[in-house]
């Protein structure tokens, strides 16, 4: 797709200063995504809008994924404001610097009435003493605190500063608004300005590489902008085409065909599941790369997996499940691309440990009998007995306590009437199930005084 040109490559040549840097919004209106922090009266919305007079907002804390707006938020928030803003990043300040701001907040307050808005970026690799120097100012109203955290603050944030401000999730971008965001860079003055134009299956294939990352979207979008231009001789005055093999070649990157709302995103994790079932472990790390290469939500391979321990290992191995959520604990707390790690890890012991599905099984068929109507009615001697009246119904009369009984098994009925002698699990032969199945076996016969 070609057009005569109109901006020339203007747009490709405003100096070394990032295409995301200068496409970041200049107020809230613009902020694409996490509409669901910008309603109005929301904490961001009066941080915005307050005046010096009334001050507006709370310190809050901004924890998501990379990209997901953190940083244009609290600078959109500053320049709509008008107020006094102070940017540190915990990656270069120290307390000096923290005490430094401080001063010159109290110093704002006091002569001028005003208040400082300071953004911290990445708070999570700040030490005890570095976010202990932030309480005086946040708790007396010195500074409004905006801090952008990439890691689970519970974690990472000492409880003193969690207590004083609001804790707000930030989500990734969907295709939309990334779409969005690749439109108005490609035709905004402050980005490309008309410069290039852009395919259909490139603008895509930027939004699929991206995974919910607005600064990716925007880094790819500049680099295949860049090798379009360069592509073309100086002479031709076409208008650069960036096209599907622009964006692979300038990101170095394969355009995995994969759709997170189509038949691909179903297909692989089917995949992935009945590699894990059928022991495949190769397999199930093929799926899980392609999965993690096409920008998938990390939080549902995670979901997945711990399904497919309580599924597909369940009791042939009781620690496939623990595993499992430790996995997706680990993805939540480091993101990724390091949570790529822990789930490789998981996903090797699933595929790897023997498997059962006896305990899915059993629940099944519980549930189909409660579903049918077989149930009955609780056994008498079952019954709760503490609440005022309830032995003179006889509830609880008869009950062995199990811990009175010879190896804390009692000889005793528990499933109702209609169900007595109903063997939902049925324990298999491999892994730990090989031992479960004579102890169940035991278990049942003393339980039943057989």
């Amino acid at each position: 797709m070609r057009a005569p040109t109109t901006g020339g490559r203007a747009g490709l040549a405003q100096g070394s200063v990032p295409l995301a840097v200068r496409m970041r919004p200049t107020s809230l209106d613009e902020v694409a995504g996490q509409q669901h922090l910008l309603g109005r009266g929301s904490p961001l919305v009066q941080l915005a809008t307050g005046t010096r007079e009334n001050p507006g907002g709370v310190s809050v804390i901004l924890w998501g994924p990379p990209g997901t707006g953190k940083t244009t938020l609290a600078q959109a928030i500053a320049r709509q404001s008008g107020r006094e803003f102070v940017e540190l990043s915990a990656v270069t300040a120290g307390v000096k610097d923290v005490r430094e701001v401080m001063e010159k907040a109290l110093t704002h307050r006091d002569l001028y009435g005003s208040t400082t808005v300071l953004f911290l970026d990445e708070i999570h690799r700040f030490s005890k003493a570095q976010q202990d120097a932030l309480l005086p100012g946040v708790e007396n109203g010195w500074v409004i605190l905006i801090a952008a955290t990439t890691e689970n603050p519970s974690f990472s944030v000492i409880s003193p500063l969690l207590s004083r401000s609001l804790l707000l999730t930030l989500k990734p971008l969907t295709d939309a608004d990334l779409g969005m965001l690749v439109d108005r860079a490609v035709e905004d003055a402050r980005g490309l300005g008309g410069s290039v134009v852009l395919g259909d299956e490139a603008r895509g294939a930027i939004v699929r590489l991206a995974s919910g990352d607005a600064r990716r979207a925007l880094t790819a979008l500049e680099a295949a902008a860049a090798s379009a231009a360069a592509a073309q001789d100086e002479d031709d005055d076409i208008v650069p085409a960036v096209d599907a093999d622009t964006v692979a070649a300038a990101v170095d990157r394969a355009l995995l065909r994969y759709d997170r709302q189509g038949d691909e995103h179903y297909d692989v994790i089917s995949a992935f599941i009945k590699s894990v079932r059928g022991s495949d472990v190769d397999a199930a790390l093929h799926y899980l790369a392609r999965m993690i290469e096409a920008g998938e939500d990390s939080r549902f391979i995670a979901r997945r997996i711990i399904i497919s321990a309580s599924e597909d290992i369940g009791m042939a191995d009781p620690q496939a499940l623990p595993i499992a959520v430790a996995a997706a604990q680990a993805v939540q707390l480091i993101g990724m691309p390091e949570g790529r790690i822990p789930l490789a890890e998981a996903v090797v012991y699933l595929a790897t440990a023997p498997k059962s599905n006896a305990a899915y099984n059993g629940v099944n068929q519980a549930m189909a009998d409660v579903k049918a109507g077989r149930m009955g009615t609780v056994p008498m001697h079952l019954r709760d007995a503490h609440y005022a009246g309830a032995k003179r119904l006889g509830h609880g009369k008869g009950y062995v306590y199990s811990h009175d009984a010879e190896h804390g098994v009692a000889q005793q009925q528990y499933l109702p009437d209609a169900l007595e002698g109903t063997e939902y699990y049925t324990p298999t032969a491999n892994g730990y199930e090989r031992e479960v199945g004579p102890r169940l076996e035991r278990l049942r016969k003393i339980t039943r005084g057989e």
